[in-house]
């Protein structure tokens, strides 16, 4: 069908037959399979299939150890299996990933999957819940059974805390059932082979210690707040491609960013952007787009603007 669309423009609408020169070009190619592949999806994974986003190693700035650590759990089973049979050992099944909001617990977990180019499933843990009794361990259940059908496969919880609290924290016993359940998948009779799980939490604190022993998620990477060489390769990764004026300064940029995460600098970026796209708009007279520059100022209104929204958004916590 690939390759049929390539002349599907060249065919006469009112033809009854289509000319011997156009099927004579008509030739499958390896490019024709791989764009198949793009458009067809893994049927033990279409109900939870989801796209990976063309994220890269190189685009997470910073948190050179969680990524190291997360090449040697997940991509070194793929590509030296025979040392591991040779050493008689096995990957940690579960890695956690906890840090405060921003830090790029769920930016990893994207790269991760692209970069090992296994199958990939995606569950917000809220998502999971279920009003019907039982409905929610089901649920659990489905999704490991279709990554073990599916392996290798990567399945990461975003928002773990919302499924697996601690047991007798609430008035009924979903938490626990819920939580036992998720227990039994990861260290259960039956064996989770060619099945990784990530998990992603800002409040570790939430979790039940169960969850946190050897064989399930035993190992735990704290991304902390960027220091300054990481916030100057994370404003690398977002300024890359940027038309930046020959005023912007990026140590002066590192510096006036004490205590951002990632989150923090990408917003900071978009918005001297926005700053620079509006300035632009409301010049006299009419420019070429490719005299659009992003100028220090745009950078110092966008740090000040995202300084304010940091404190509104900690202040009540502060209070409390």
């Amino acid at each position: 069908m690939v390759t049929l669309r390539k002349i599907s423009e060249e065919i006469p609408l009112e033809a009854e037959f289509i000319p011997y020169d156009l099927l004579s070009r008509l030739e499958v190619t390896m490019n024709d399979f791989l764009e198949a592949l793009n458009e067809v999806e893994p049927s033990a994974l279409r109900e939870v299939f989801t796209e990976v986003p063309d994220v890269r190693w190189e685009d997470v700035g910073g948190l050179e150890e969680a990524k190291s650590m997360l090449k040697q759990i997940i991509e070194w089973p793929l590509q030296y299996a025979d040392l591991f049979e040779r050493a008689d050992t096995a990957p940690p099944k579960g890695v956690l990933l906890t840090g405060p909001s921003g830090t790029g617990k769920t930016l990893l977990a994207k790269a991760v999957a692209h970069e090992c180019g296994v199958n990939f499933i995606s569950v917000k843990g809220p998502e999971l819940l279920s009003k019907w009794v039982g409905d929610t361990e089901h649920r659990i259940r489905d999704v490991f059974k279709i990554a073990r059908l599916s392996s290798p496969c990567i399945i990461f919880f975003d928002e773990l805390e919302a499924i697996a609290g601690q047991r007798g924290g609430s008035e009924t016993n979903v938490t626990e059932r819920v939580l036992s359940q998720m227990l039994t998948e990861m260290d259960g009779i039956e064996e989770l082979r060619g099945v990784v799980v990530l998990g992603a939490t800002n409040r570790p604190d939430l979790l039940d210690p169960a969850l946190l022993r050897a064989g399930r998620f035993e190992v735990r990477l704290e991304l902390p707040v960027p220091d300054a060489e990481s916030r100057r390769a994370i404003f690398g990764v977002h300024m890359r491609t940027k038309p930046l004026a020959e005023d912007v300064d990026l140590d002066e940029l590192v510096r006036s960013t004490e205590g951002f995460v990632g989150a923090d600098i990408e917003a900071v970026c978009r918005r001297a952007a926005m700053a620079a796209i509006s300035d632009f708009l409301e010049g006299d007279g009419a420019k070429d787009p490719a005299s659009l520059k992003l100028e220090r100022r745009h950078f110092d209104s966008a740090v000040e603007s995202v300084r304010r929204l940091r404190r509104t958004g900690t202040e009540p916590a502060a209070r409390n």
